[in-house]
């Protein structure tokens, strides 16, 4: 399974791309979790204080933004493309 990352984002997480392990990984918040170890500076960018996924950032799963589906509890699967996209804004 593999997250791509966009923007400052991928600054934070130092690469466009990580894959994580599929060994216990069956939700979004799973991945998640799987992605921000060892990455505190992109945990600090996309949790707030108590832990929760900010509003601004957007989480896809196979181009399926996850707002529209479980959220963190969507499922995910071996194999699947996760990205994160920070607010985008223009004209």
């Amino acid at each position: 399974m593999e997250w791509r990352l966009f923007a400052d984002l991928a600054e934070a997480a130092g690469d466009r791309r990580v894959a994580v392990p599929d060994d216990d990984v069956d939700t979004v918040g799973a991945a998640l979790d799987a992605l921000l170890e060892g990455r505190p500076a992109l945990r600090d960018r996309v949790l707030d204080e108590d832990g929760t996924l900010v509003d601004h950032v957007n989480v896809l799963v196979n181009g399926r933004s996850v707002h529209v589906a479980a959220g963190l509890d969507t499922p995910v699967e071996a194999g699947d493309e996760l990205a994160l996209f920070p607010p985008v804004s223009g004209g």
